[in-house]
Order: C-alpha cells, then structure tokens, then sequence
C-alpha cells in the first residue's frame, strides 16, 4: 500500500477505484502480482467449495479465464457435479509409502496460466516428495506469476488462533495458515447457522455415516461449533475494519489517525513461547494498535547462549515473525532492566509475560512482572500461563 505523503491538496482519485482498491467491489483484472480471496468457514460442511465454484462460474460468465486448480469433493457426488464446464487442470500424482497421493499440479497451473485459479483447502499439508510443503505455499507461487487465486479455509487453520480452538475442540489443529496470508487477502465469510449444519452432518452430506457421528459427538458439538462460528464472524468483522481504517488513513477527513496503545510481548526460548505469542497478538489485534516482540540475550548476543537455548530462541523469534510480529533482539545481564528500556523505547503500554506456577526458584527472586513494575509506570501487565520447565 502506497503511504507517501503529497505537498498541497491531494488528489481527488475515482471513487469507483477507491472502491476496488479496498476490496467493496469486485476487481479481478490481472496486476503485477495475482489477488487472493479467502472464503473463510467455521467448520467443514458450511459450503466453501460450493460458493468457490459459484465464483469460478460468475467470473467465467463475466468472460474471464478460469480453471480449477484443485478441488476436494471428499466424495459428495453433488459437489463434484457442481464443476460443470469449469476447466480442471489434472492432478499431479505422488507416490509416498506403497500410495498414490493426488496434490495440485502448481507447474500445470503456472503453464495454463489462467487469469484466475480456484484452489480448495489452503491449509492442506502436500505429500512428502512435493516441491513444497504447503498448498499456501502453491498459491503464493501462483499469485507471483501473476494469477488471481480463489481458496477456501476453515477459521481453525488460522495460525494465530491455534490455542483458542484447541481450548474449544480439544484438538490440537496441526495444519496452518500464517497470519500474514490472510492479511494479504480479501477475505468473505461463508456462513451457516448450526443447527442446518449440524443437519447436514446427520443427513450425510458432509461425511460418511460413520465418521459424522464420531464428528457430532466430538468436534462438531452444538457449543463447539457456536464457537467457531463467533470466531470466523469476528475474523471476518476485523479484516472489514482493517479496510476501513486503511482507507481512513490514506484519506484523512480530519485529524490525523494514530494509535494510542502498544503491546510488547516477552520472546524466549521456552517451548510455550508460542502462547504468548498468540496472546499478544490477539491482544493487540482487539485494541487495533502495533505489537512488538521483543527477546533479551546476554552481552555478546544470541551466540553467548547455549546452542539449544540459541536454536530455539531463533525458533520463537520465527514464530513470532510468522505471525506478523515485528521482533527486536535487545543484549542485557538484566533481564528486566532490558525489558523495561526496551519498553520504553517502543512507548509500550502493554507487556505480555510468560508466566510458569508452582516454578522451584520462584521463592529465590522476585517475578520478572514486579521488577518491571518497579521500572515502569502506566503499563499493563498480561501473565500467560505455561508450563514450568523445572529450571
């Protein structure tokens, strides 16, 4: 997004392309770089594939070049009916374990080269032996070679929200999407209510007979499912908001936006550091201000750590960028010394902590969370509860 400042009046641009620019209107018209539109669901069944292929049907009566680049009916005879005269680029096949496994075709695609691919299950995790590990993956490749991109999700593969849907379902989701995808991309809520999904799943038209009552009395519960659905609704409602201020910003009608808050979170290389990662950045998603990550390390840097204390600060330091944190490595003997100047420096009004119970040095030292209260004033501390690593 262009964030140059004009001298004098600024120019008055169309409004219909103001429109477009923020996603109100349809604009699938080729660029530099292919658009992606996520058609986001709470839970299988909603009807994804179903609105994925009435797009590619619209968009093709509208004369523009459409092919499937993947499609998973899960075996629903109706859904595969639903392709019609749609163009299917054929399957790639793998071999892994004595199996055949059929993943999309990325360099079909790229040859193709169509104005527009649909692609079901952006989160799929490709066979072993694929040229990369996740469709995601595939689809950034193709929206690098020019081509426009509709996809389906469920909310549950949403990176940031892994511990939220692990406290509602029990399962732990172990296939992804980064944060920083859906933040690139148009985003449209295919929504049902849960007593017809729950319809469908008894009628058999989301899985076999069996697999839906072992889904009915786990996963797909009443409660479960509400849950979800609040959560894709309110994932939908912020990327609408996130338009709106973007537009706001571009084109001030006043006085000028700015925020007034700001998150810190603690980054280490405790293996729960994830958590708290998460939590900060649903924090500060909810008050719409920046977050920053910051880690403390010995004088020297990372190097003067351990080589496994090292590998897995670094691992958390990618996380943490993986889900669009920025992140900052600051050198300190004293950890909440160099927290509270890191604080400072960032104009922090909220720091989010790692925090283990029941830790058997805890009666030796202060926490960390009052000595940087000593240091600091007007900030909030945030305690995320993990594991205790018996230090």
């Amino acid at each position: 997004m262009d964030r140059r400042e004009t001298v004098g009046e600024p120019a008055r641009p169309n409004p219909d392309e103001l429109l477009r620019r923020y996603g109100f209107v349809d604009s699938w018209s080729h660029r530099t770089r292919g658009r992606l539109r996520i058609l986001l669901g709470a839970a299988p069944g909603v009807g994804k594939t179903y609105a994925m292929l009435r797009e590619g049907h619209r968009l093709r009566g509208e004369g523009h070049d459409v092919v499937v680049g993947f499609l998973e009916t899960h075996g629903r005879p109706e859904t595969a009916a639903q392709v019609g005269d749609l163009e299917t680029v054929p399957r790639q096949e793998i071999a892994y374990r004595g199996v055949v496994v059929e993943e999309m075709d990325t360099d079909a695609v790229l040859a193709r080269k169509p104005q527009i691919a649909l692609v079901d299950e952006l989160a799929h995790t490709n066979a072993p032996g694929s040229p990369r590990e996740k469709r995601w993956q595939d689809i950034e490749l193709l929206r690098d070679a020019g081509i426009d991109v509709v996809a389906t999700m469920n909310v549950q593969h949403l990176e940031s929200l892994g511990d939220v849907v692990t406290g509602i379902t029990d399962i732990e989701v172990r296939e992804t999407v980064p944060e920083a995808i859906l933040d690139d991309a148009e985003v449209q809520l295919i929504d049902l209510p849960v007593d017809q999904l729950i319809g469908r799943l008894e009628q058999g038209k989301v899985y076999p007979p069996q697999r839906a009552r072992q889904a009915l009395e786990h996963v797909f519960r009443p409660g479960n499912l509400t849950a979800l659905r609040e959560l894709a609704l309110r994932q939908t409602a912020a990327g609408v908001e996130e338009q709106l201020e973007g537009f706001m910003r571009e084109h001030p009608a006043g006085e000028a936006w700015q925020a007034t808050e700001n998150v810190l979170v603690q980054i280490d290389d405790d293996p729960s550091t994830g958590a708290v990662l998460r939590n900060g950045w649903r924090l500060a998603s909810a008050m719409r201000c920046p977050v920053v990550g910051v880690a403390v390390v010995p004088p020297g840097g990372v190097e003067r750590l351990p080589a496994p204390e090292a590998a897995a600060l670094r691992k958390n330091l990618d996380l943490a960028e993986d889900l669009g944190i920025a992140t900052r490595v600051v050198e300190g003997a004293d950890e909440a010394e160099a927290l509270a100047a890191a604080a400072q420096d960032l104009h922090a009004t909220v720091i989010v902590l790692g925090h283990t119970a029941g830790n058997r040095w805890s009666h030796l030292r202060r926490p960390l969370a009052d000595r940087l209260l000593d240091r600091l004033d007007g900030v909030d501390i945030h305690l995320v509860e993990r594991r205790d690593r018996r230090r």
